[in-house]
């Protein structure tokens, strides 16, 4: 195969995916395909993300690929996930809709997370090879430390139970003044 792009290689792909779907009974419609993050950023779990035809403005489903993924048959296997939801034009999300498609070209698994059973799989090394390498260089996301941001400190009211959030310096001043003490106050002009 001559030098090629991310988009090409991926586009190539489904050329050679599609004859899995219609051995399934499954017609694949025309489809876009890029690599980029999901719509929930780079930070989430997301492999991939397909967009409905009604979402775009030429009536053609959009597919992402997420930018991190290692080897060729990831961005495979992952295709042939956000290609059933092509299939479906995104009317199922991972509902049974789906999951019959998905069954039937060969992913197992939850279907949020369906990845391709041990045919499917076998057919994907055999695509992989004949595209040779991914062109592409990896991104490695930001690692996640498990920990979440520290909570800021706040002031409760103990009348009313109004709470604010303040600094640590604003702390040593006390607790924020009730509302209902707020309203004497305008009134008497204090």
């Amino acid at each position: 195969m001559a030098q090629v792009n991310r988009e090409q290689w991926l586009m190539k792909a489904v050329e050679h995916i599609v004859p899995i779907f219609e051995r399934a009974g499954y017609a694949v419609p025309v489809v876009k395909v890029s690599v980029g993050f999901p719509s929930t950023g780079g930070k989430g779990r997301h492999l991939g993300q397909c967009w409905s035809s009604k979402a775009a403005e030429d009536g053609i489903n959009q597919i992402f690929i997420a930018p991190h993924l290692h080897t060729p048959f990831d961005f495979l296997d992952t295709l042939v996930h956000e290609l059933v939801h092509a299939v479906d034009n995104c009317e199922s999300g991972h509902g049974e809709g789906f999951k019959r498609i998905a069954l039937d070209v060969g992913l197992k698994g939850p279907m949020r997370s369906a990845g391709a059973g041990e045919w499917l799989k076998k057919d994907l090394l055999a695509i992989a090879e004949m595209l040779g390498e991914f062109p592409h260089g990896r991104l490695s996301l930001p690692v996640r430390t498990g920990q979440k941001a520290a909570k800021r400190p706040g002031a409760k009211c103990t009348k009313c139970g109004y709470e604010v959030v303040m600094l640590r310096k604003h702390l040593l001043l006390g607790p924020p003044i009730c509302p209902k003490d707020m309203e004497g106050m305008e009134e008497t002009g204090e």
